[in-house]
Parts: structure tokens; C-alpha cells; sequence
């Protein structure tokens, strides 16, 4: 099993990026869409989505000085869901859940007997396409996203390192832009506090 390394992230939200972008354009780039269910809960930051039926958590290691956020995952589960999984999924919502009303779950279940019914959490259906390139060895994205089909975009640079993620940011003139990541994001998106 190959090593697990948290990586340094900087991303922010729009719908244009300047000049910025038009230098992120210049490299190559690989496509790649997906389909994602976010779950947002009231009362955690960890970030819970559903990807290529994959029950996908990183959580926040720290913030640095230049606000470079350091996440880590956490789990990826199959579905249907097993319970220690699912028992692991709850918490990083920080919610409480009847232990009793727990069992293995299909996707379609996991969303309607437990997502939906729950008054802490609300799901947000983002749509994905991911340009992809590789500047100064990191991984920089631009993204046009939906979410629940409202269109907006995303640019990100992340790297193990982040003295390289931060000189990545600053050569291509995105420091002037807010660091959000995406449950800020999203949450901002659901108004939820």
C-alpha cells in the first residue's frame, strides 16, 4: 500500500481569474470530469464527499503563515457502506446518530435514510471539469464546477511542499486571491454557518 502524504493546498472560487488564468493556460493540460456528492454538516470542516461511489473524508491538518492549508485523508470506503466506515463518516461530521438506526448502506439508502432525515447535514451535487496541469511540480487546477447546477469556477496549486505550493501561487499572480477551500465554499454556497 503506498504511502499516505498529506498535501498543502491554496484554491479560491470565482469566475474568472485574469491574467492569472491566462498563465495557467499556457501549459498543457489533461481533462477530467466527475460527478460528486458533498455532505456539509453544521458542525465540522472535515471535507465528506462521494466520488466514483467512493465515501471519500480528508480532514485539516494546520494552516500555515501564508494561510496554505495541509489536508489529509481519511478514508475511502465502497459502497455499500460497512459500518466501521460509516461509524467513522459520522464523526467526522461531529453529529450525533441513533447507533441503533445503523447498518451497512447502498449509496442510494446512505443518502435518503441518513443525509436527508438528519437536520445537521445537507448534500450539494458538484459537477467537475478539471483541467489539470503540471506548473513548477504542482499539481494546478481550473476547474468549472456546478453546484446543484449554479456554475462557478475554481483554481487550485497543491504539493507536499509548501514553500513550493506558495512560490507556485505567487508566480502566477494568485496571492491577491481569498484562500477558500471547498467546504468553505460550498458552505457559503448552502448558507450554512
Amino acid at each position: 500500500m503506498e504511502k499516505i502524504i498529506a498535501r498543502w493546498e491554496w484554491r479560491t472560487f470565482g469566475h474568472s481569474f485574469g491574467a492569472a488564468e491566462e498563465k495557467i493556460k499556457t501549459y498543457p493540460a489533461k481533462v477530467r470530469e466527475s460527478s460528486e456528492v458533498y455532505i456539509l454538516s453544521t458542525n465540522s470542516m472535515d471535507n465528506t464527499k462521494v466520488r466514483d461511489m467512493l465515501m471519500d473524508i480528508k480532514y485539516l491538518v494546520q494552516v500555515n503563515e501564508n494561510k496554505l492549508e495541509q489536508w489529509n485523508p481519511l478514508l475511502k470506503a465502497e459502497f455499500p457502506i460497512k459500518l466501521d466506515a460509516l461509524q467513522q463518516t459520522i464523526k467526522a461530521w461531529k453529529v450525533d446518530v441513533d447507533p441503533a438506526s445503523l447498518k451497512e448502506f447502498t449509496f442510494e439508502e446512505f443518502l435518503s435514510q441518513l443525509v436527508r432525515k438528519h437536520p445537521s447535514l445537507r448534500m450539494v451535487n458538484v459537477f467537475k471539469e478539471r483541467h489539470g496541469f503540471t506548473i513548477n511540480n504542482c499539481i494546478v487546477e481550473i476547474a468549472n464546477l456546478k453546484f446543484d447546477n449554479e456554475p462557478i469556477r475554481t483554481v487550485a496549486v497543491e504539493h507536499e511542499d509548501p514553500a513550493l505550493v506558495w512560490n507556485t501561487v505567487t508566480m502566477l499572480g494568485l496571492q491577491g486571491f481569498e484562500n477558500i477551500n471547498y467546504l468553505k465554499a460550498l458552505k457559503r454556497f448552502a448558507k450554512i454557518a
